[in-house]
């Protein structure tokens, strides 16, 4: 199952690229079939059992999805972004568009409120799955220990009180209607400006959607003794003003110090869990007093965690100077 589950994933990544290279011919059925060695009827089945939509409707809310951030951010004509992406004309764009978000592409462009992309799918997360990997470590950085000063911004999130974890806050929030994660992560997706998006997809850090925790008098103790909340959003820049989605809450975060642990690249199914435990044991050891610096309990300070294989494995953790 973990290897059908990657090969869909390389699957995924290979459509992203050819769309972004405007090579259609290279996204049909039977093209990617026989580059993942499966045949053209097997992986139309399966695809649909991972995404809940047929192979060819993936395709075009995708190429509607890429075409809608070009519409949102950039002045080109409608006309020729339709054309990039395989429309044929502008009045077929326009009816794709407002079937997939409810909204025509100039009425988007001029308030580009966040809609569900409707394209997030994620074949393999070990977080979603319940359980990282302890594989073998390969030679990799060691954890690298550094303090940053983090410029005011907001965060835009849904939080949850009593979750232990990644895992068990998704199975919490799933419960919830209009905040389970296929909706939450849909809508960020669609979120203009945010402050660590790369352009990726899916949950990876880099494509701007970070897990928190918010130091917060009626959450869950945490393992450190306070109490705080789970939450998972996007950091937003200070003077952002876009429309919060109102299953959403939008916070400000003051400029702060942060000590920051990381980890470099790393190969998310083999060894997350390693990486993790490596990391933890460093924040566990780490002499704050020698520091000069001590972990910042106030109410509303926000630690933050990233998880991109491709880059790092980081907690960003509030502190102030000791005595403070």
């Amino acid at each position: 199952m973990r290897a059908w589950h990657n090969q869909m994933q390389r699957m995924i990544d290979e459509i992203d690229a050819c769309i972004r290279a405007h090579e259609d011919e290279k996204t049909t059925l039977d093209a990617l079939s026989r580059s993942l060695g499966y045949s053209a009827f097997y992986i139309s089945r399966r695809f649909r059992g991972i995404s809940g939509m047929q192979f060819r409707d993936y395709l075009r809310y995708r190429r509607l999805a890429f075409a809608l951030e070009e519409v949102r951010d950039t002045q080109r004509g409608l006309l020729e972004i339709a054309l990039d992406y395989g429309f044929s004309s502008h009045e077929a764009f326009t009816r794709a568009f407002r079937e997939a978000y409810g909204v025509t592409p100039s009425a988007y462009r001029r308030h580009p409120a966040p809609v569900a992309l409707r394209t997030c799918l994620r074949p393999f997360d070990c977080y979603l799955i319940g359980k990282g990997e302890y594989g073998m470590m390969k030679d990799t950085e060691d954890v690298k220990t550094y303090f940053v000063t983090i410029p005011a911004h907001k965060f835009l999130h849904i939080r949850n009180y009593e979750s232990i974890g990644f895992w068990d806050f998704w199975q919490k929030q799933n419960r919830i209607p209009g905040q389970d994660c296929e909706t939450i992560c849909a809508l960020l997706a669609g979120v203009r400006g945010k402050l660590d998006d790369l352009g990726e997809g899916g949950m990876s850090s880099g494509s701007g959607q970070i897990i928190a925790y918010i130091n917060e008098p009626t959450g869950r103790i945490c393992s450190w003794g306070i109490p705080q909340a789970e939450a998972f959003g996007a950091r937003l820049p200070l003077d952002w003003q876009g429309e919060i989605p109102p299953q959403m809450q939008l916070m400000d975060v003051p400029e702060g110090e942060y000590i920051v642990f990381e980890h470099g690249p790393f190969d998310a199914e083999k060894e997350s869990g390693a990486v993790e435990e490596k990391i933890e044991a460093a924040m566990k050891v780490f002499d704050y007093p020698a520091s000069g610096y001590a972990l910042d309990l106030t109410p509303g300070r926000v630690f933050y965690f990233y998880h991109d294989p491709k880059r790092y494995f980081k907690y960003v953790r509030p502190v102030k100077r000791s005595g403070q």
